[in-house]
């Protein structure tokens, strides 16, 4: 998990410095906000003069699925309320892979607690040393901040490849298109907005999911 986590580590911090930042901005953002993906993305919305409820929208929007981790992570087996305190915040994807792994009953709170900083380290110490790296970066180089994009590409295709889906791709295009056109700067939260609603609609009439699903490869359509 380390040698996903500490590549991106490394560039969050980079971009940071990169972005106009100093390089102790990175870990008052990585243990403040802690969520891969809404750091990259608050570089920006910071930087633009996002205002608090779009920035709010677009942390629920891209963290939402953390709701759901919450309702079989196993908290519960933590002793201490610090402890469980400490765990419902740095629930992340990978923690929450790492300890699913295990079978239930068969792992402690004090090895769940280790999971969690240990991938919060390797998440803020590579920050940490990216930025202070960055700083002797020349301004020209170009890059870094395709990063978020890079992640997002990769989320996406791991996600597509399991469901095989191809609605669900085609959809989000349309309405991030159709977003464009309508609103250019307030493209991600609306197209983000519709695509949250269109999936619990979907969840909700299962023959109008049915419709619309459109499996390719020949995945399994049970």
């Amino acid at each position: 998990m380390g040698l996903g986590l500490i590549p991106l580590g490394l560039a969050f911090g980079l971009l940071m410095v990169q972005s106009g930042y100093a390089w102790w901005w990175t870990p008052i953002f990585s243990v403040i906000i802690y969520a891969g993906s809404m750091e990259f993305l608050a570089i920006g919305l910071i930087s633009g003069g996002v205002g608090p409820f779009a920035a709010a929208l677009t942390g629920l929007m891209v963290n939402f699925r953390h709701i759901f981790y919450g309702l079989t992570f196993p908290r519960h087996i933590i002793a201490s309320r610090a402890g469980k305190a400490y765990s419902t915040y740095a629930l992340t994807d990978e923690s929450y892979a790492i300890v699913s792994a295990r079978p239930p009953g068969r792992i402690s709170g004090v090895r769940v607690l280790t999971i969690q900083l240990t991938c919060q380290l390797l998440w803020v110490i590579p920050g940490i040393i990216g930025a202070v790296a960055g700083q002797a970066v020349p301004d020209d180089v170009q890059g870094m901040e395709f990063a978020l994009t890079a992640l997002f590409v990769v989320l996406a295709w791991e996600s597509f490849a399991n469901s095989r889906d191809l609605s669900l791709p085609l959809i989000a295009a349309g309405l991030a298109i159709g977003s464009a056109f309508i609103a250019p700067a307030q493209m991600l939260i609306i197209a983000l907005s519709l695509y949250f609603l269109l999936l619990l609609v979907r969840f909700r009439m299962p023959r109008l999911d049915a419709a619309l699903t459109l499996h390719i490869g020949g995945a399994d359509r049970g």
